[in-house]
């Protein structure tokens, strides 16, 4: 019953929330749409941070998300054991780079008072739960070697299970600890998405990893000059 509400359950509860609520944000409160910059309050830390975790992450999506599109094309790429190895070292060394990103941004956002001061729980919330998910996907790594290969045995017919409404729940109760902890976060991600500032990668247009950078520029009042 438990693992029914985990895997059969939350999934649908959360996508209805990303959805729903996402909908109803948007049209109400459009301007919120986005990822509140605090690169005034602190810049340094942001960069280390914010750079290989958006780049390590999208990567990492991508690829879950070909795998799950083209599973026949990954699965033949992978019958050659070069290509299986260097997909591997890249995703796993990914999943590196996307984990020092996230521990950077948690511990700015820790350690920094002006940053504490404005970060509200969501936030850290959001952020541990990140933290959490990448962890998680590295200990799958480590622990199940070749995740590319059980990915479409076990993940895509699951997920395809839960897109046509017949969720097969045993393809997810049967996978190790970290990797069902990594498949829950997943889901609790996804049902906090519209209440997070993650509704900042639909705003429009999508140029976060192309876009140059933000230049700011500081106006100071001139002091007048003492004819005393």
């Amino acid at each position: 019953m438990f693992d029914m509400l985990l895997y059969g359950v939350l999934p649908y509860v959360a996508f209805t929330l990303a959805v729903v609520v996402g909908i109803y944000r948007y049209s109400r409160d459009r301007f919120s749409f986005s990822s509140f910059s605090s690169q005034l309050l602190e810049n340094r830390w942001l960069f280390w941070g914010s750079v290989p975790w958006h780049y390590g992450i999208v990567i990492l999506l991508i690829g879950h998300l070909i795998g799950l599109v083209i599973p026949d094309a990954v699965a033949a790429w992978n019958g050659e054991p070069v290509r299986l190895y260097i997909l591997e070292v890249t995703a796993f060394g990914l999943a590196l780079f996307a984990l020092l990103g996230i521990v950077v941004l948690f511990a700015r956002r820790w350690f920094s008072l002006r940053l504490r001061i404005v970060t509200s729980r969501m936030d850290m919330l959001l952020v541990m739960l990140l933290l959490v998910q990448v962890s998680t996907g590295i200990a799958t790594a480590l622990g199940q070697r070749w995740g590319s290969w059980w990915y479409l045995s076990n993940a895509v017919p699951y997920l395809v299970s839960l897109a046509t409404l017949q969720p097969q729940i045993q393809y997810a109760t049967t996978l190790p600890f970290p990797t069902q902890i990594h498949v829950v976060d997943a889901f609790l991600l996804v049902a906090i998405f519209p209440f997070s500032r993650l509704v900042h990668i639909f705003t429009l247009p999508i140029t976060y990893l192309w876009r140059g950078y933000q230049t700011v520029i500081w106006q100071r009042r001139q002091r007048r000059p003492d004819y005393s």
